[in-house]
């Protein structure tokens, strides 16, 4: 059964949410919603990435500079604002403050605070230390407060930390682009060369290091434990993932190979522990294993390497905003759940647009998946009915017509629906996240709206 084509409304979703966190006098143009929106997070990130060297401030800005979705910022700045909703009385659970960064503490012997006061917003170091050099000029490029908050943020009850965690989000997942392209080899992203390509390999790695260090700067100075905590532990999700799709211990259980099982690692020394987590995903163990139980095993598997590179990063995020507005912890709880299934709907969809959608649609190579050898989920399933495509799968499909071989059978065993169901099932579980806690508003619609979009959307 062939795979059925929806109609985009990802742009028009929005356009219409970008209305909710933009100021009323550029609303007269459509046009320049997203373009206004997404350029001021643009130029916000631009003051927290400087360098001191010219080569690292263009790479480090080159995907800023493109029109990305920039869903995940969006996602923060109107969940931000549906939580401000929520009556005072009932956001009591931390003291909530309106400045970028908190009062200094006052420590022991302290005369007088007018000096710890002068600069709340400063570093906590002096700038000749944290550079290295003195500076000429009075600049510290670690940190940009928003040293007053836009009338139509106050209106629309965005607090300035909730804006800085939008843009420290989208510094960390242009950071993982970065990183992935060089993974991948990737030639394209965002219809354009991709970073390893218009610059080289060694540049978009420690670029991206460099967007992560400053990344990590800013979540410092958000002042909240629980927040850095929570970001933080995204960025580590990111490279757990990142293993889990390089090395599937489903596929490919021998912990001791590497490189489709033609390389030997090292064995550890037993000076450092190396034991793995129990949140960990792995067949069981001294049995036989059926075909219906490796096929659970393999999603299972598929969906926590989902959440750990798409969904973590999208639900901490949400969950901090959450936090960040005072709100009880069941209110927290349920927007922690909306990003872990916002995020693992966004990349079922993902997975299907690549076998759908050219790479010029796309503005990233197509069928990069396969041709990656990755088992994403429209091929688990067409595995769950055809048990013979097991062995493409453990091989990577790197054989001659493995790729070929696979997409029939993907189509063949309705796989892109089967996606296209589970995406929707996640979806509506989002939807549901939102209306258990939040109450009804234009910013709480909007949010439904991008949901339903990110469904239907085709690139």
């Amino acid at each position: 059964m062939k795979f059925v084509r929806y109609s985009s409304s990802w742009s028009t979703a929005v356009e219409a949410a970008a209305r909710l966190v933009t100021p009323k006098s550029i609303l007269k143009d459509p046009i320049s919603l997203v373009s206004h929106e997404m350029s001021q997070l643009a130029n916000n990130i631009g003051s927290l990435i400087g360098s001191g060297h010219p080569t690292l401030n263009r790479i480090g800005a080159y995907y800023f500079e493109s029109q990305g979705k920039k869903i995940r910022p969006l996602m923060v700045l109107l969940l931000s604002r549906a939580l401000s909703e929520i009556p005072i009385e009932q956001r009591n659970r931390i003291k909530i403050d309106d400045l970028d960064i908190p009062d200094q503490p006052v420590y022991p012997g302290t005369k007088s605070l007018t000096a710890i006061f002068k600069d709340p917003v400063g570093p906590l170091t002096p700038l000749k230390i944290l550079h290295g050099i003195s500076p000429n000029i009075i600049l510290d490029p670690l940190t940009k407060p928003h040293e007053t908050l836009p009338e139509f943020d106050y209106k629309r009850g965005i607090l300035p930390k909730q804006r800085r965690l939008a843009e420290i989000v989208e510094m960390i997942h242009t950071a993982s682009l970065l990183h992935d392209d060089v993974i991948d080899d990737s030639d394209s992203r965002r219809n354009r060369p991709s970073g390893n390509i218009a610059f080289n390999n060694k540049m978009a790695v420690l670029a991206g290091d460099f967007l992560l260090g400053r990344a990590s700067v800013s979540i410092s100075r958000l002042r909240n434990p629980e927040v850095i905590e929570l970001v933080s532990t995204s960025i580590a999700n990111l490279v757990e993932g990142e293993f889990m799709q390089l090395k599937n211990t489903i596929f490919q259980p021998n912990v001791d190979l590497i490189e489709n099982d033609t390389k030997i690692i090292p064995q550890p020394t037993g000076k450092v522990p190396v034991d793995i987590h129990e949140y960990s995903v792995s067949l069981p163990k001294n049995q036989t294993i059926t075909h219906e139980q490796n096929v659970e095993a393999a999603f299972e598997y598929y969906i926590h390497k989902t959440y750990l590179k798409t969904a973590s990063l999208i639900s901490k995020s949400s969950r901090s905003a959450a936090i960040l507005s005072g709100a009880q912890d069941d209110v927290i709880e349920n927007c922690y759940q909306f990003g872990r299934n916002i995020g693992l709907c966004f990349q079922l969809v993902d997975d299907i647009l690549d076998y759908t959608q050219t790479s010029e649609q796309l503005g990233k190579p197509g069928l990069a998946d396969l041709q990656l050898g990755l088992a994403t989920a429209p091929i688990l399933f067409a595995w769950k009915e055809n048990p013979e495509l097991g062995e493409l799968i453990q091989r990577k499909f790197k054989n001659k017509g493995d790729v070929e071989l696979a997409i029939n059978e993907v189509y063949k065993h309705d796989g892109l629906n089967k996606t296209k169901i589970l995406a929707q099932e996640y979806c509506e579980k989002a939807l549901g996240n939102l209306r258990a806690v939040l109450p009804e508003s234009d910013s709480r619609s909007a949010l439904e709206f991008l949901t339903n979009a990110i469904v239907t959307r085709t690139k």
